[in-house]
């Protein structure tokens, strides 16, 4: 993945969502999934093989990733904006999950069985969130505060109120603003 700064990953369940959305650098404006051949592969190399999409279904995945870092960015205190949650709640109703049992009486939320492609791909996205919302890390799963930046990092701080990727790029950048500003 493109990764400005020096940020650990988040930990699983998050880890689809986190790369999923910095997919692209909005910055350098790289985009890593450029053809859906490219989101396959991407698929394949997070534990979801033979997903295939078309032109259709890889923009339709775009726009879920949008709505994922404006969620993300919900996670330091921006509403989400309302097309975004729109978004997302007609996709989620095309991908149902299931609760799965164990012998030793243990739970987990997991894609309905038989969903293909778009739909089996954001049933995975939101398995991953609820179990993430369960143990109290989907939260800090956050998107820079930086207009020109906007990466889905994991805020490890302390108190969780980390803003930027990285202090040592976006942080300085802001802080920088606003000591200019002040002159």
């Amino acid at each position: 993945m493109i990764q400005p700064g020096e940020r650990t990953p988040a930990p699983e369940p998050l880890v689809l969502v986190q790369d999923l959305v910095n997919t692209v650098d909005l910055e350098a404006e790289r985009e890593l999934l450029a053809r859906p051949a490219d989101l396959s592969t991407f698929c394949a190399d997070h534990g979801l093989p033979g997903l295939h999409f078309d032109a259709a279904g890889l923009d339709q995945v775009l726009t879920v990733r949008e709505a994922m870092r404006d969620v993300c960015q919900a996670h330091a205190g921006v509403d989400v904006p309302r097309e975004s949650l729109a978004t997302l709640e007609r996709l989620l109703a095309d991908a149902p999950l299931a609760l799965a049992m164990s012998a030793d009486g243990g739970v987990a939320i997991r894609p309905a069985a038989g969903l293909r492609d778009v739909p089996a791909l954001v049933a995975r996205i939101a398995a991953d969130i609820a179990t993430a919302s369960a143990d109290g890390t989907w939260p800090r799963l956050k998107a820079c505060a930086a207009d020109t930046c906007r990466w889905v990092y994991y805020d490890r701080s302390p108190a969780g109120r980390s803003r930027w990727c990285t202090m040592s790029i976006c942080g300085a950048r802001n802080k920088m603003r606003k000591y200019r500003a002040r002159d």
